[in-house]
C-alpha cells in the first residue's frame, strides 16, 4: 500500500539513533530520563524511558518518527500544529503517535511516566515492502500490542547485555509492523478503527483493584471509570466490549464470589458476610443468590458443610 503524503528525507540517517534525531522533547530540562539506548548501538531505534513535569511547548519536525506510551495517569494533553487544537484525559496505556517531519505543539497538563520509541522511516518502509509510510497523528489510542512492545523494550533498557541485540532489532521491526499496519494515514483512510475498542490490561487491572478494595461499599461508575481516564459513557462501552458484562453485572458477580467463598470456608454470620460483600442487607444476598445460583446463603452453607462431613468419613477400604 502506497501513501502519497510522505515527508522525504535528504542524507542517510545514523548509524546508531540518537537524542539528537528526536524531536527535542527529551532534551528539555522538565524531563529526567531514567533509562536509555544511548551507546548501545540500537540502530534505527531510539528508546528513552523518564518522568516528564507539566509543559507547554512547540517542536520542529523531526527525522524520526514518534511513538509514546503513558505508563502512569489519566492525564489530561493537548496537541496541535500552530495551535494546541485537540485534547485529550489519556490513562494508563495510552498512547501519542507523531510522524516524522510535522511541527509539534504539545501541552502536558501533570507529572507522567512515559516510554518513548523514536522510530527511522527505514524501519517503517522495510515494514512496508519498501513503499513509504505517513503515521498518523494519534492522541489517547490504545494497542494492546504496541503497549506491550513499548514495555518490553523498557524491560531490555533495564536489564541490558548484548547479546539482547537480536532481540532488540526484531522488537523494533515487529514495532514498525504495526505502526505500519494500523497506525498510518493510509490504514486509517482504507480501515476506519474506532481509537478505543475495548479496556487495555492495564485499565481492567485497575478497575478489578477498585471493586476488590471498596468491595463493601457503594461503587458509583464514575469512581470506576475515573481509573481508566474515560468519561463515564466510554467506559460502560469499553467495559462491556472487553468483559461482555456491563460494569454493575461485573461488580454483582465478584460479590457473589466473595461471598459464596465465605460461606463455604467461615463461620461467619450471614448477615455480616453480606455488608462484607457489598449487599445491602442478608435479604438482598440471599435474593442475588437465589436469581444467580437457584439456592440460598443458608442451603449453599449446610450442603458444603455435609458434603466436608462426607469427605471425612473413611471408608471401608481405609
Amino acid at each position: 500500500m502506497i501513501c502519497s503524503r510522505f515527508f522525504s528525507y535528504d542524507g542517510a540517517m545514523a548509524a546508531e539513533l540518537t537524542v539528537g534525531d528526536t524531536n527535542g522533547i527529551l532534551q528539555q530540562p522538565w524531563v529526567r530520563p531514567e533509562r536509555t539506548s544511548h551507546g548501545l548501538g540500537w540502530e534505527q531505534l531510539y528508546v528513552s524511558t523518564q518522568r516528564e513535569q507539566p509543559y507547554q511547548a512547540s517542536f520542529a519536525g523531526a527525522r524520526s518518527h514518534l511513538v509514546i506510551l503513558h505508563l502512569d495517569g489519566p492525564v489530561t494533553v493537548r496537541r496541535g500544529h500552530l495551535g494546541l487544537a485537540r485534547s485529550r484525559v489519556i490513562p494508563a496505556g495510552g498512547l501519542f503517535v507523531h510522524p516524522a517531519g510535522k511541527d509539534l505543539s504539545v501541552e502536558l497538563g501533570g507529572l507522567l511516566g512515559t516510554v518513548h520509541a523514536y522510530l527511522t522511516d527505514d524501519m517503517l518502509r522495510e515494514a512496508n515492502d519498501g513503499d513509504p509510510v505517513e503515521l498518523a497523528e494519534e492522541l489517547g489510542s490504545l494497542d494492546p500490542l504496541l503497549e506491550q512492545l513499548l514495555l518490553t523494550l523498557d524491560g531490555v533498557l533495564r536489564h541490558w547485555e548484548p547479546s539482547a541485540r537480536t532481540y532488540v532489532d526484531q522488537l523494533g521491526r515487529t514495532l514498525a509492523a504495526q505502526l505500519t499496519r494500523h497506525h498510518s494515514v493510509c490504514a486509517a483512510a482504507s480501515t476506519p478503527v474506532p481509537a478505543r475498542s475495548g479496556l487495555t490490561d492495564r485499565q481492567l487491572s485497575s478497575v478489578q483493584d477498585l471493586i476488590e478494595a471498596r468491595l463493601a461499599y457503594p461503587l458509583p461508575l464514575r469512581d470506576l471509570a475515573a481509573v481508566t481516564g474515560l468519561s463515564v459513557s466510554q467506559f460502560a462501552r469499553q467495559f462491556r466490549v472487553r468483559t461482555g458484562l456491563a460494569p454493575h453485572q461485573f461488580v454483582i458477580g465478584r460479590r457473589v464470589e466473595a461471598a459464596v467463598l465465605l460461606l463455604r470456608r467461615t463461620s461467619i454470620p450471614i448477615v455480616e458476610i453480606a455488608q462484607r460483600c457489598g449487599f445491602s442487607h442478608q435479604e438482598h444476598l440471599t435474593r442475588v443468590l437465589r436469581a444467580r445460583l437457584d439456592t440460598t446463603p443458608a442451603a449453599m452453607r449446610a450442603s458444603y458443610s455435609a458434603f466436608v462431613q462426607d469427605e471425612d468419613v473413611p471408608t471401608s477400604g481405609d
